[in-house]
């Protein structure tokens, strides 16, 4: 889509972009001390040490890229305060070989945020207090447009030709709202997911017009770096828009490997770079030592979800219940709040692809 800053990178341009590349490996990175994206960039909860700490984990295990949520009411309360923590993550994560992908809109789990402080987390339950960015009713409120549009623009601008910069993710899963359904018992759940199913399916579900104009609003900031926005259902009627409006092509998959090598193949007929920017849920058959080599051999970044186990409780499944306790294994993540691994075999695996164990990193 076109914009006064720019159009769609070509294929070719795209293509230079890879090649400049390493193989990406990172995570999508929260701190433990943070129970959502408000949680981590509002100024009182702003945890540094607990951020620096983790980074350093993350290159430990032989990462070189994060991505990263945003959230545009941080920014809104608190626009310069807001880009001088990012500034401040961007440098840690560079110091230590580390690239940023940031998020800067979200459809997923709860949809009425709320700046200021954030509410305790369920115990047992996944990803229990993650709120949407900007949230359906915002999306669709035309009087939001002016402060959505500044939000992407100004964050974009402040970084638009900084090689700490990966690339921008616009829209994390746009018409992924469903994500609260998942929690409910299954006969109160099936109707619903019938419902989100067919929106999905046809393409019609209401934040899609922002996707849009995230693009033309980020184009006309005229960004050095790509702009993407990931793929994640097979059979989302959109798709094909999130696509077209990519100038890389991101993909969710936590499938087992026959299905992901399936995804991948459609993908790549697209004739752009693919970064998996989701990936890794341990009980569904998505694990390191079975996706990492077919990412690596394929040449396509990746990013596990998840980090240090902490406040988002995403080692637990969707369907995890209220006081549900630990489970024997985990969903998501990769470290206890201390550093060490939940599984150190998987550990020392990452550290072997990667490269982190031949270059002595700790």
């Amino acid at each position: 889509m076109p914009g006064r800053g720019g159009t769609r990178w070509t294929p070719e341009r795209a293509a230079a972009w890879a090649r400049g590349q390493p193989w990406i490996v990172g995570c999508n990175f929260v701190p433990s001390t943070a129970v959502n994206q408000l949680e981590m960039w509002q100024a009182d909860t702003f945890d540094f040490p607990t951020i620096e700490r983790e980074l350093g984990w993350a290159a430990g295990l032989g990462m070189n890229a994060v991505r990263v949520f945003l959230h545009d009411l941080a920014w809104n309360v608190d626009p310069a305060g807001f880009l001088g923590r990012l500034e401040r993550f961007l440098s840690a994560a560079a110091s230590r070989g580390i690239r940023t992908m940031p998020v800067l809109f979200d459809d997923c789990w709860h949809p009425d945020p709320a700046p200021g402080p954030q509410a305790e987390p369920v115990p047992g339950v996944h990803n229990s207090r993650w709120v949407q960015s900007p949230g359906v009713k915002a999306a669709v409120d035309r009087a939001c447009e002016a402060r959505l549009r500044a939000y992407v623009q100004e964050v974009i601008a402040a970084h638009r030709s900084d090689d700490r910069i990966l690339a921008w993710d616009l829209y994390n899963e746009v018409g992924s709202y469903y994500g609260p359904i998942l929690n409910l018992p299954p006969r109160a759940r099936l109707p619903r997911m019938l419902g989100a199913a067919f929106a999905l399916i046809v393409g019609r579900f209401p934040t899609l017009p922002l996707l849009r104009r995230a693009f033309a609003w980020a184009r006309e900031a005229a960004p050095s770096q790509p702009l993407t926005s990931p793929v994640y259902l097979d059979y989302v009627g959109a798709n094909r828009e999130i696509i077209d409006l990519s100038d890389i092509l991101s993909f969710h998959d936590y499938r087992p490997l026959p299905a992901l090598e399936r995804n991948i193949r459609t993908l790549v007929k697209h004739g752009r770079p693919l970064l998996c920017t989701e990936f890794m849920a341990r009980t569904r058959g998505s694990t390191f030592p079975t996706h990492l080599p077919v990412f690596r051999r394929e040449g396509i970044g990746c990013f596990c979800w998840g980090l240090v186990s902490g406040r988002t409780q995403t080692n637990r499944s969707y369907r995890g219940r209220p006081g549900s306790p630990e489970p024997v294994v985990w969903f998501h993540d990769v470290l206890r709040p201390d550093g060490t691994p939940f599984d150190p075999g998987e550990a020392a695996a990452l550290r072997k692809l990667t490269g982190a164990d031949r270059q002595g990193r700790r």
